[in-house]
């Protein structure tokens, strides 16, 4: 895990400040690694830290925190024992920060990997902080009251076309994924939900879905999910075409055989046709939107 600024600038625009908890050390038995972090707001929050007691213990920390008004961090080791009704033996060290529209902007320090960043005021500049965090593998690291945090940069980008049931069902099972850019498509504003996460999701709308896949970049990966079965020929007949790293298209046996069959007509290998995932998901799953997400979302985490 690591800072995701699109998120919690998302976030702070809508809730006006909020308070970020971030795990920045673990000793022993815990329930998640360094770098794991929720967002945290008066009545509700995102991400998890682990659950159990210790997230409801440090949400209502810092619930107390905005209530407060103080805008200072706080790092507190937490024993993971029986003052918390836990039995994992461990420890973990939180940081909780507080961000509102004025902070948010002020907490890069290289806006292409690293947020450096005080915590204490101190003398040193966050250097050691910075050598520690290149050093390990970890996308957190505090030292000399300094913290020095990865920002996280997708490294997938996926394309979404159709924003039926299973294209909703899909994007929303890939929103938590920081590992996840999401382009989603269809053919009218109408077709998508009343309110879609358009700060977390890239909307294209276009009449013609397979000439709009032509600007996706090479190596993408694609989910064809509209309501034509003739689109949907023709998305894959695009897709063929350009290098992609997965292509998965909804769909029975009987479906893909006749597609198949058509797209090798076209020009393309069964070799390279046979790259093609269909149906995408697990079939055991069922064909429950939610259902046929969590196979996708499964292969695509796999893959």
């Amino acid at each position: 895990m690591s800072l995701n600024i699109k998120e919690l600038t998302s976030e702070v625009n809508k809730r006006g400040s909020v308070a970020r908890v971030v795990v920045v050390d673990t000793l022993g038995s815990a329930p998640r690694e360094a770098g794991a972090n929720m967002l945290v707001w008066h009545n509700g929050q995102s991400g998890t830290i682990g659950g159990g007691a210790l997230e409801y213990s440090a949400a209502d920390d810092a619930r107390k925190r905005l209530g407060s008004g103080s805008t200072s961090p706080h790092l507190q080791r937490m024993p993971l024992g029986p003052s918390l009704g836990q039995c994992c033996g461990g420890s973990v060290t939180l940081l909780t920060e507080i961000f509102n529209r004025e902070t948010v902007p002020k907490i890069l320090q290289d806006k292409q990997t690293v947020s450096l960043r005080a915590i204490t005021k101190n003398g040193d500049d966050g250097s050691v902080a910075l050598k520690v965090l290149n050093r390990n593998s970890s996308s957190i690291a505090v030292k000399e009251g300094w913290i020095a945090e990865k920002l996280s940069s997708p490294s997938r980008v996926v394309w979404i076309y159709g924003a039926g049931h299973v294209g909703r069902a899909i994007v929303n099972a890939l929103l938590p994924l920081p590992q996840f850019a999401i382009v989603w498509l269809d053919t009218s504003h109408d077709r998508f939900p009343d309110n879609p996460p358009e700060n977390d999701v890239d909307i294209l709308v276009a009449n013609d879905l397979a000439k709009a896949s032509t600007h996706a970049p090479d190596h993408g990966e694609h989910l064809i999910f509209t309501y034509s079965h003739s689109m949907d020929l023709d998305i894959c007949h695009q897709v063929l075409s350009k290098e992609f790293k997965l292509a998965g298209l909804i769909g029975s046996s009987t479906k893909w055989a006749r597609f198949r069959k058509r797209l090798i007509e076209f020009g393309h290998s069964p070799e390279q046709v046979d790259r093609i995932i269909c149906p995408i998901g697990s079939i055991h799953l069922g064909k429950h939107p939610q259902a046929i997400a969590i196979g996708v979302v499964s292969q695509l985490l796999a893959s």
